[in-house]
C-alpha cells in the first residue's frame, strides 16, 4: 500500500486541555512533581509522562515531534530550534574522535561548514563527493566511517540522492545513512528507502511563513532518547531547545503542507518548463533533461510533484543581481535566502547560502557565478507571473 504522509498528519487527533480543537500550550520552562522520588526517576530517565525541564522537552513539543514523525514514518522525532540545531547533535552523537564521514559534495553552506571547518576540532573528518555516483561514494568509506550524510535534493544544485542506492551502501558498510529532508517534505519519504535518520530545517516549507526558524530529527526511538539523555545527549546537552509557542505555531502551519507543496510544485514546474524553452539554463527536478528526473520520479510520493526550488543560470553575477533587484522592484518576490515562503524568494547562492564553500570548490561542483535559486511562491497566476519575469530578463538582454 502507499505510503500517504499527509494522511498520516491528518489522522492525528490532538485535543486542547478544555476541549480546544489545537493541543493547549505548555508555556512553562519548569515542571512540578508531586513527590521527589518521581523527580529522581525522570533525571534517571524512568518515568515516563513525566516533564521536568523544557530543555528536555515539552507536551507542545512532543506534539510537533510525534506529527512530523508521523509524515515520515518514524517511530518518534525530537524538535530543535533550527535546522542546524537538528543536524549537528545528530552528528556529533554517531560521531567521535577519530570517527569519518562521507557527505553529498553539493549540501546547505551552514552544514558543509560544520564538516569542513567545525567538527575536525573534535577528531572528525569528512570526505566530501558527488552523492549522484555511488561508485565514488563507496570508494570515500573507510573502516572509521560512521555516517553517510546527504540531502534528498541537494542545495543548491538539486541533485537527487539515489537514496536506495545510499542505503544499500550503508547497510553493507554498517553505516548510518542521514538525509536532509528540507527540500522535497511530502514528496520523498527517505525512511522507506532505507534512510535511517531524517532531518529538517522546519524554518523551510514545513512552516512556510518565515517567521521562526527551527528543526526536527525523525529516527528510532533508541536514537531519539540518546539525543534526549540528561548525562550523554547532544541535543540535550547542547541546548537548541525549540520554544513551546514557536511548537504550537510551526504545527498549525504543518497541516496546509500538503496544499502549499501541490501549488509550489504546480507553479515551479510551470516557469521550469518556460524557462527551459527560452533557451535559459533552467535546472528543475521536473524537467526530462534533468539528470536525475528518472530516480526522483521513482521515489516520490503521489501528488505533491517534484518540489518549488530551481536554478537558472544567467551567466554573470552582474547579471544575476541586476535581475534580482529588478524581479523585487517589480513585486515578483523577495531577493532573500531561506526558502518555502508565500512570496517567492531568489538568491545568488554563490555569495550567499553556499559562500561557505571555497571559490574553487564551487566552481568544481559546477555552481557558477550566474546561478539564481528560486524558491517559488505560491501565486494564484503563474502565468502572469512568468510574463512579468520575462520582461524583466529581456530588459536586461538575458533573453
Amino acid at each position: 500500500m502507499a505510503f500517504k504522509p499527509a494522511n498520516n498528519i491528518q489522522d492525528l487527533q490532538y485535543f486542547g486541555e478544555f476541549g480546544g480543537v489545537n493541543p493547549s500550550i505548555s508555556d512553562s520552562s519548569t515542571y512540578t512533581f508531586l513527590s521527589a522520588k518521581t523527580m529522581f526517576d525522570t533525571f534517571e530517565g524512568n518515568a515516563d509522562g513525566c516533564y521536568l525541564y523544557s530543555r528536555h522537552s515539552t507536551p507542545s513539543n512532543l506534539y510537533l515531534g510525534e506529527a512530523l514523525a508521523a509524515m515520515e514514518g518514524t517511530e518518534t522525532a525530537t524538535v530543535t530550534a533550527s535546522g542546524m540545531g537538528a543536524i549537528t547533535p545528530v552528528l556529533l552523537q554517531l560521531c567521535g574522535t577519530e570517527d569519518h564521514i562521507v557527505s553529498s559534495r553539493t549540501i546547505y553552506g551552514g552544514t558543509y561548514a560544520f564538516l569542513k571547518n567545525f567538527i575536525p576540532r573534535f577528531g572528525i573528518d569528512t570526505t566530501f563527493v558527488d552523492i549522484t555516483n555511488l561508485d565514488m561514494v563507496e570508494a570515500a568509506m573507510t573502516p572509521k566511517t560512521k555516517v553517510l550524510y546527504c540531502e534528498s535534493v541537494s542545495n543548491p544544485l538539486l541533485e537527487v540522492a539515489d537514496i536506495k542506492g545510499l542505503a544499500l551502501l550503508a547497510k553493507k558498510h554498517n553505516l548510518k545513512l542521514v538525509v536532509d529532508n528540507t527540500f522535497s517534505p511530502l514528496s520523498i519519504s527517505p525512511i522507506n528507502l532505507g534512510a535511517d535518520i531524517i532531518v529538517h530545517s522546519l524554518t523551510k516549507f514545513i512552516n512556510g511563513s518565515s517567521d521562526t526558524v527551527g528543526g526536527v530529527v525523525c529516527g528510532s526511538n533508541e536514537l531519539i532518547n540518546d539525543l534526549r539523555n540528561v548525562n550523554s545527549g547532544a541535543a540535550m546537552l547542547l541546548g537548541a531547545t525549540m520554544d513551546s509557542l514557536r511548537a504550537a505555531s510551526v504545527l498549525k502551519n504543518l497541516r496546509t503542507l500538503h496544499i502549499r507543496m501541490m501549488q509550489h510544485s504546480y507553479n515551479a514546474t510551470y516557469l521550469a518548463e518556460k524557462f527551459e524553452n527560452d533557451g535559459l539554463k533552467t535546472v528543475y527536478p521536473g524537467l526530462a533533461s534533468h539528470p536525475s528526473h528518472k530516480l526522483f520520479k521513482s521515489m516520490m510520493n503521489e501528488k505533491y510533484g517534484f518540489g518549488g526550488m530551481l536554478t537558472i543560470d544567467v551567466g554573470s553575477l552582474d547579471k544575476a543581481n541586476a535581475l534580482m533587484e529588478m524581479m523585487q522592484e517589480d513585486n515578483l518576490g523577495y531577493l532573500a535566502v531561506s526558502l518555502g515562503f508565500y512570496k517567492t524568494l531568489f538568491s545568488a547562492p554563490g555569495s550567499s547560502t553556499s559562500s561557505e564553500i571555497p571559490e574553487d570548490e564551487q566552481k568544481e561542483m559546477g555552481l557558477s557565478d550566474g546561478l539564481i535559486r528560486f524558491s517559488i511562491g505560491l501565486d494564484a497566476d503563474i502565468e502572469r507571473t512568468y510574463k512579468m519575469m520575462k520582461v524583466c530578463m529581456k530588459k536586461l538582454n538575458i533573453l
